[in-house]
Parts: structure tokens; sequence; C-alpha cells
């Protein structure tokens, strides 16, 4: 493993230009162009290509095209679980979706961090990440934005359109931008 790419994934400033990295891009981006490629009923060929893309995906779990990742092999799935179409999963750090979770369509979870003091450092396109935890049985409405670092808690449910920049306990209900706890669950 490369210097930049063992840097990305220990949460360290990292270039993405790396040649390793680039190149895992673009064998995530060669997959998720041939799932997308897909029809509706070739849900095998989508299946084997989830499987081949990502980290883990859980018995009878399923993601309908349009999708997108940045390298696929940092997404874990449980089972049973659901994104809907249009989801982008910036996987520059560890992704884990529970078991059961219902993800609504046109949701981002997004792992990339970008320096916001070293206007240097940011200019020359050094980027670091932070992963993301999502809990079992947990649903997301249509459009919810999940930043880097963020945990969200089992049994919670987050509002259409909600950005969530911190994170959430289980059973809770959440919503806004940023998300905050509406009401327990």
């Amino acid at each position: 493993m490369g210097e930049q790419k063992d840097r990305m994934l220990r949460g360290e400033l990292y270039r993405d230009n790396d040649p390793e990295l680039v190149a895992d891009r673009r064998r995530a981006q060669a997959l998720v162009d041939r799932f997308n490629g897909t029809g509706a009923e070739e849900t095998g060929e989508r299946d084997t290509i989830l499987r081949e893309l990502l980290g883990k995906l859980g018995e009878s779990s399923w993601i309908m095209p349009r999708f997108q990742c940045d390298y696929g092999y940092l997404i874990e799935i449980g089972a049973n679980s659901f994104l809907n179409y249009d989801a982008i999963l910036l996987d520059c750090a560890p992704i884990k979706i529970g078991s059961d979770c219902s993800i609504g369509p046109r949701c981002q979870l997004l792992t990339a961090l970008h320096p916001m003091e070293d206007h240097e450092s940011r200019r020359q396109r050094w980027e670091s990440a932070a992963p993301i935890t999502i809990g079992n049985n947990v649903w997301f409405g249509g459009g919810v934005i999940v930043c880097a670092g963020v945990t969200v808690g089992d049994d919670t449910v987050v509002g259409a359109g909600s950005v969530v920049t911190r994170d959430l306990p289980s059973k809770v209900f959440a919503a806004g931008n940023p998300a905050r706890v509406i009401r327990e669950l």
C-alpha cells in the first residue's frame, strides 16, 4: 500500500491524485457504471456487481441505481437494508450502514474533509476523511446529508432534507439544518 492511501485510511491529510488512489477510484467507477447501466430485471447482475464493489453487502440488501461512490471497498451494509435512487457515498473513510436501514432517495453520506484554516493546504488539494456509522433500523427521508465523522444510533429517523453535522443518539426523530433531535421515539 502506498503512502497516500495509508494516510487516507488513517484519517490523515492525503493527496487524492496519488496514482494508487486514482486507480482505485477508476476501478470503482467502472463497476458503478456497470451497475447503473443494468436494467430493472437484472437484479442478480446488480447484486453480483455490488458484492464485487463493496466491502460488505448483507443478505437481502439492495441499492437502486443511480448509485455513486469513490472506492466502494470502504462501504459496509448490513442485512435487509435499502438505498433508494441517487445515493452518493463518498467513502474516503469507512461508511458502515447497519441492518434493516432505509436510506431515502438522493441521500448523501460524505466522509471527505478539507482544511478550513490552512488555505495553502486546501489550494494544494490536501484532504482528509472521517468515518460515518449508521446504526441498525435507521430511516433517512429523501435528501438527507450526513457529514464526515457522524454516528447515527439505532432506531433513529432523520427527516427529509436534513443535514446531519453531529452524532445522533438511538431512538430519536431528528430533522433540520443542522439536524437536531425533535423527540424521542
